[in-house]
């Protein structure tokens, strides 16, 4: 208390220092007293009001409890006046006995009596069932069939409330009432077939399957009240329960596996497409049962079996277990993609159980899947498998059926735009369209994979064409004769390579979900390339080989003395060029480019090998004059066919050198090999040896200058220029051939 006291004067102090902290706040000290003590007052009478109520409530709660005390004393001795009459009533219960055991005599007697008539005429209702049930009047028949039921188990009922150990008196009422069980279990065949015909039932007599129902939930009821019964005497009739209920479920369930499971007419022998067909039926039976279910047995069936929905999981369920017995077979690629698209698309499509028909009754979003996910990545994983090595095959046989085509006597075909080109890409892209339609039923992911795997089989296929031409070109060689049309078809290979590219891009654009490039179209994009470069190379050989002999007879003597090899060369390249018209780009134009490019090396080539070497200054300026002419010959062939900005420097590099032997002045000579080294940095010393011995007027002493000259002052060759005499070899002259050419210099 002390301490509360002491915290609330704590609290007083510092409300009433938050009040006057200010010097004009002290006018209203008065002010602040009597707000203060109308606040106290106000609590005070809360807080006596708070006490007064729970006084009035304590009040209130002595006073029940003060009556309730003299209820229980009233009780107390009621309850004693009650233990004392029943003690004098126990004498008069046991004199009564006898009066009790006469009682429930009198009750059995009354009953038999009562089942006398039925008794007797047992063998006649038996045989007036039997009739009913013969001729389908089962609703007659069953109301027969319980009384006498009845008759027997009120007679059972009796006998065992009287003696229920005297099995002899049982048995004998059941002998006599054994033909009851009898009809009973007939009846029940009828219930049962009428249920497995159920949908042609429904159709034509529905009241048929309506006294059905009828019948079974009559058992139900009386296998109920037998149960209970069971449960208060401990005896129940022979039979019960009958589940009836129960086996009608059974029934109908085995009834829509029969149904499915009787779909396939035929075989894989007899028909390919036997699976197609299987599959068909079973939708079209499915669809048209739930119809039926929905339009005209859901009427014949109580509201509380939910009808519809458990014929929707039977049908579901039968389904399911056929499509796993299918799945247990050995089946084919294209009947796995068929079973898959079947279970992945149509089956919950509107063709099927989304059907307009069914859709506002079910949800087919809470359908378990038909197959579990193990057993269709098993599946597709045997799809895989199969579908690889089917793919293999096919692309063996196609490039089996393009190089018989390669040995033809005739042009291969064109397309619209002129270029040469075989059936293989077309052939090859076709299968490849086809299987990524049919992946594309089952699902994306699925999709890509097969997109994948083509990709992968492209790659390999691709370096198996690369290796066939590589061999196609070696035959040739061998004669260069066969085949008659190499040269057309080598253009159709490197043409097919552009088309395999474009097929490619657009498979990608068209199946693949992801626009990145990855390591598979990397792979295939360098080997295309290859293929290409190896086909334009083959046929620039092809061209060279033809050039070989006129190429030889460059600066040689008879070259100087008024040679055609140029003009030969010229025309030789150009016809050829005709047909290379037929390269798509840009292979076409790299080509142009390789072949400027071989011819010029190998003129510069003629040069470097020192051929001949010139005697005089007309020599030298009659050769280089020539030089200057078939290089303009060669810009203007070239310039004619496209070959680009290289053209100018490639040609210029004949120039130049035709330059350096035409300059008459020697001692301008250093200034000459100068111009020539700064425009063509990747000139090396050994190529201006050979430029000054076929010249033939240079000193050793001053091509020992101009070389250490240049070796001082050597040219950065620039990254962005195209070298044109970096591969170009200059042979050596052993001594024995130097002493030839200076004894034949000494003689003449």
């Amino acid at each position: 208390m002390e301490e509360t006291s002491r915290e609330a004067v704590a609290t007083a102090v510092q409300r009433v220092a938050g009040m006057l902290q200010r010097s004009d706040q002290l006018d209203k000290v008065e002010q602040y007293r009597r707000r203060e003590a109308r606040k106290k007052a106000s609590v005070e009478a809360r807080l006596k009001a708070a006490i007064q109520s729970q006084l009035d409530g304590v009040r209130t709660g002595l006073t029940q409890l003060h009556s309730a005390l003299l209820d229980v004393k009233d009780i107390q001795g009621s309850l004693a006046d009650v233990s004392k009459d029943w003690r004098q009533s126990i004498n008069t219960i046991e004199n009564l006995k006898d009066v009790k055991d006469a009682v429930v005599q009198h009750s059995q007697l009354a009953s038999a009596v009562e089942n006398l008539k039925n008794i007797f005429s047992v063998p006649e209702i038996v045989q007036e069932t039997q009739q009913l049930i013969e001729q389908a009047e089962l609703l007659q028949a069953h109301r027969k069939l319980m009384e006498l039921e009845c008759s027997r188990d009120d007679l059972m009922y009796e006998q065992y409330r009287m003696d229920s150990k005297n099995t002899s008196d049982m048995n004998l009422i059941s002998i006599y009432f054994e033909d009851v069980q009898a009809l009973s279990d007939e009846l029940a065949k009828q219930l049962w077939m009428v249920l497995q015909r159920s949908m042609v039932t429904v159709r034509r007599d529905p009241t048929m399957l309506v006294s059905v129902v009828r019948i079974i939930e009559r058992e139900e009821k009386i296998d109920r009240r037998m149960v209970d019964r069971r449960k208060q005497t401990g005896f129940i009739p022979p039979g019960r329960p009958k589940h009836w209920k129960d086996k009608m479920f059974q029934v109908l369930e085995h009834t829509v596996s029969t149904r499915i499971e009787g779909t396939q007419a035929v075989t894989r022998e007899a028909d390919k497409m036997w699976l197609v067909r299987l599959l068909e039926i079973t939708r079209k039976y499915v669809v048209d049962d739930l119809i039926i279910v929905k339009n005209l047995m859901v009427q014949c069936f109580p509201p509380h079996y939910n009808t519809f929905n458990r014929f929707f999981g039977l049908y579901h369920a039968a389904v399911s277990a056929r499509v796993k017995e299918l799945t247990s077979e050995d089946l084919e690629a294209n009947e796995i993609v068929s079973l898959l698209t079947w279970v992945l698309n149509t089956y919950k499509s509107v063709e099927m159980m989304g059907h307009p028909d069914l859709f506002s009754e079910c949800d087919i979003n809470k359908l378990e899947p038909l197959l579990p996910k193990e057993v269709v990545d098993h599946l597709l994983s045997k799809y895989i498998q199969t579908f690889t090595l089917n793919i293999t095959g096919w692309l063996r046989k196609a490039l089996e059926t393009d190089k018989k085509d390669w040995h033809k006597d005739s042009e291969p075909e064109a397309d619209q735009d002129g270029y040469y080109q075989t059936t293989l890409p077309a052939i090859v892209f076709q299968m490849f369209e086809q299987n990524l339609q049919v992946a594309a039923q089952i699902d994306g992911e699925f999709k890509t994979q097969v997109l994948k795997l083509c990709l992968k089989q492209m790659n390999s296929f691709l370096i198996r064409y690369r290796e066939e031409a590589v061999t196609y070109k070696e035959e040739h060689l061998q004669n260069r004769q066969l085949p008659q049309c190499y040269v057309h078809y080598m253009i159709a290979i490197i043409n097919n390579c552009q088309t395999f590219k474009e097929s490619i891009n657009s498979l990608k654009r068209k199946y693949s979900q992801s626009s990145e490039p990855t390591e598979s179209d990397a792979a295939i994009d360098k080997t295309l390339s290859d293929v290409a470069k190896d086909g334009c190379q083959f046929l620039l050989d092809e061209v060279f080989l033809d050039l070989e002999h006129h190429l030889n007879e460059l600066l040689t003597r008879k070259w100087l003395s008024g040679s055609h090899a140029v003009d030969t060369i010229c025309v030789t390249v150009e016809d050829y060029f005709n047909d290379f018209n037929k390269i798509k780009k840009p292979f076409n134009q790299e080509m142009t480019k390789e072949a400027l490019r071989r011819v010029v090396v190998e003129y510069i080539k003629a040069v470097m090998q020192k051929r001949m070497s010139f005697k005089n200054a007309d020599e030298r300026r009659e050769g280089a004059e020539r030089m200057i002419r078939e290089a303009d010959q060669f810009k203007f062939l070239f310039k004619k066919l496209a070959a680009g900005e290289d053209t100018e420097r490639l040609c210029g590099a004949i120039t130049a050198i035709a330059e350096v032997f035409k300059l008459t002045d020697p001692t301008l000579l250093f200034l000459e090999v100068t111009t020539l080294v700064s425009k063509y940095p990747d000139i090396r010393e050994d190529h201006i040896q050979a430029l000054l011995a076929v010249r033939g007027d240079a000193s050793r002493e001053m091509r020992q200058m101009i070389i250490g000259t240049l070796s001082e002052n050597k040219v950065t060759s620039s990254a962005s220029s195209q070298p044109v005499f970096r591969d170009i070899p200059v042979p050596t002259i052993s001594m024995t051939t130097m002493t030839s050419m200076a004894t034949s210099k000494l003689l003449k």
